[in-house]
Parts: C-alpha cells; structure tokens; sequence
C-alpha cells in the first residue's frame, strides 16, 4: 500500500466531553463529535458521504447517527471491535475513497463506558454469556483485560528483569502531560511511588496502572489529499497503515511464545514499509495505554528500543513533553479519557497542525514544559499511532505535517 502514502488526509477532528456520566444516549454523543469534527474540518454535512464506527454492542449504529446530521451514505461499515479499531479503520476509509464507493468518510466511536457498558468484569459485561475468544479466558478466572493481559506483562518481568518502578514512568508521564490539558478527566500529577503504593487490581497491575473508565464520544474525517487542500484545517498527511494485524493465533495466544511477544512486532515492517520511514524519524508516539504495561511493550515492539528495553526506555524521561520523543501528550487513556484508541489519534492530529489546546497565553505556545503548562510539541513533523487490542492483536498509524 506504499503507493497511498500522502494520498489521504485527516482533515477533522472531534469529541464530546470526557466525563463519568454522560447521562446522554450514545446516539447523542456522536452525534455531537461527528457534527464538531465536520465543523472542524469546514466542511458541510453533504459533504460526509461515507462513515465507519466500532463498538462492542454497546453503541449506536452508523446509519442511525448519519440521518440525524442530515447526511446520506454511499457507503458506511459497522464493526465490531475496540483497542486497535482507529488506526485499521483509517486503512479501510483509504480503501473505499480508493475504490470510487465514496469521496469522504467519519469514523466514529460512542460509548457509555462508565455509566452503563463498562469494560472489565462487572455489570452487562459480566452477564454476558461466555462464547469466543471468552472461552480462552474466562475458564481460567481471566475475565477482565487486565487478568487477560498479566500472564504478558509478568512474563516480561521475569525474562527481562522490568521493575513496577520502571513502567509507573508511563503514568508519571501522562499525569504530567494532561495537568495541562482542560480536556482531561484526571489533571492531577502523580509520582513513582503514587503509582506502586495504589492497591493491588491484579498483578502486575496496581490501580494507577490501569485506565479510565469515561463516557465520550470521538470523531475522525479521512478525505483525499486533493479535497483536503480546500478544507479549514492544515491537511495532515497518511503516511502509512497497519490494521488489526495479529500473532499466529488469538485465543491462548501465551502458548504461542515468546510469552512477551505482542502483536507490533508483525506490524511494525508494514507501516514503516509504507511511510518509507524508520522509528529513529518519528517525533511524537501515542500508544495505547490500557495500562502502563502495553504502552512500555508497544514501544518495544515497534523499535524505538530494543527487546527487552522497554522498562528502561519509559523510564529514561523520552517519554515526556521536553523529551526526545513525548508520548500521548494529552495524557491517553491513563489520565484524559478511555476512548477505545481515537483520543490518541485526534492529539496526534492537533500536535501535527501546531494546534494543541493548553495553558499559553492566547495560543502563543511557549515550549515551557516544567513550569508554562505547554503541550504543544515544538516542529512535530512526524507522529505516530500504536493501536491496541490484547497482546496477539493490534494497528498502527503514521502522520506527517
């Protein structure tokens, strides 16, 4: 797919509040982020003929959401899925404009994930019947992601020597990140020993080592190149895609080693084989942090630092804004809001257009990371996605200027 690189645009962006109680239907907040994020982009709602969304049967389908903006489909795909959905979807929106089915696509996801469908291993989620990839789980007491997700992250631990310690970085550096964004859910700074005194929720995984649980709704336009040059925002660029790629298997994907294997380590040459790019040009990542542990382990995996490096790389400072390489500079899913992967990817747009929401004065950014509330990262030519699912499964995304 290198012959697509620059061809394609995001050319708008779009959320509601990140909140824990919406008291909104999921219908509502997306109609509210896909209605800002066609504003942003300047373009009419006739102008959106195509539109994708993810959900794992707790949201509100594409064709119901588009009438209520007054938009007509020529093409649209529910589709089932979370962590990791964004990025693929992106792939998929590239493809239909390509293949002539329409001219524009939203790409969507709502969700009431605190209110009412909550992700782990309680309420509608725990009464569901056990089916699926479920059957490789919850058997064993692994119910929610984080008990599905341990057997990885100790497994990491014990091969390579990586400390609670070293991971807690993660969070340490997205607090710190999201201090300064008025978006965020949770703008209080945390330190090391925060993170490893929290409680136990499995190990290795303390409190502040997991995400939020928030209600919101995102939104993302994918265009052509030659469209976006007449839209409101600076055109950022798709360089490459990699799109739910996976290990050699999903269900018991521990018995497929190396144990600490995720699945950047199969996307990685697609993506950086389609940007034409190596990790060492990228400037600013966003990874998915589930918890800290997938953030430390996609970084590894995607090369911005040797197997098992990956605790000593999080916890180097090139994580932070000021830093060689900042990641998630809105404070992810740890600190701004959960939003199944799209939060990431709308930042990651906002740093590329130089448009990053913060505490300088009238917009006039400072790059005073330690005491002027900047977030804005100074010349951010190049970004990049780490899409999430579970370890044996999961996307990428690079952006240019």
């Amino acid at each position: 797919m290198s012959h697509l690189k620059d061809k394609y645009c995001i050319v708008g962006v779009g959320e509601t509040e990140y909140s824990r109680g919406s008291n909104r239907s999921t219908r509502a907040l997306a109609v509210e982020a896909v209605r800002k994020a066609i504003l942003d982009a300047g373009l009419k709602a006739s102008d959106v003929d195509g539109m994708l969304d993810y959900q794992g049967g707790d949201s509100t389908l594409a064709p119901h959401v588009a009438p209520d903006l007054g938009i007509r489909l020529n093409f649209y795909m529910d589709v089932m899925g979370g962590g990791s959905s964004t990025e693929a979807l992106v792939g998929l929106a590239m493809g239909a404009i390509e293949a002539g089915m329409c001219k524009t696509v939203a790409i969507y996801r709502s969700m009431n994930g605190y209110s009412e469908f909550r992700i782990g291993g309680t309420g509608a989620r725990a009464a569901q019947p056990v089916r699926g990839l479920d059957l490789a789980q919850v058997p064993f007491g692994m119910r929610s992601a984080g008990q599905n997700f341990a057997l990885t992250f100790m497994r990491h631990m014990y091969d390579y020597g990586t400390t609670s310690e070293q991971v807690a970085h993660v969070k340490v550096a997205h607090s710190k990140h999201a201090s300064n964004n008025p978006k965020a859910l949770l703008k209080e700074r945390v330190t090391v020993q925060d993170v490893v005194n929290s409680r136990w929720i499995v190990k290795p995984l303390h409190l502040l080592d997991c995400c939020l649980e928030t209600d919101n709704a995102t939104c993302i336009i994918v265009t052509s190149a030659e469209r976006a040059r007449n839209c409101k925002q600076r055109p950022v660029y798709i360089m490459g895609v990699a799109g739910r790629v996976s290990k050699p298997r999903l269900d018991f994907h521990w018995a497929h080693g190396p144990i600490s294997r995720v699945a950047g380590y199969y996307a990685r040459d697609i993506v950086f084989g389609q940007a034409g790019i190596s990790p060492d040009d990228v400037h600013v990542t966003g990874s998915y942090d589930a918890f800290t542990f997938t953030t430390m382990l996609q970084l590894e995996e995607y090369g911005f630092c040797k197997k098992g490096e990956g605790g000593a790389y999080v916890s180097s400072g090139i994580i932070e804004l000021g830093g060689k390489r900042p990641n998630n500079t809105s404070g992810g899913h740890l600190c701004e809001g959960y939003t199944h992967g799209m939060s990431m990817v709308i930042e990651n747009v906002r740093q590329l257009r130089g448009a990053i929401d913060d505490s300088c004065p009238d917009g006039k950014h400072t790059y005073d990371y330690k005491q002027g509330g900047c977030r804005q990262v100074r010349d951010a030519e190049i970004t990049m996605n780490l899409g999430w699912a579970m370890p044996p499964l999961g996307s990428a995304l690079i952006m240019r200027r």
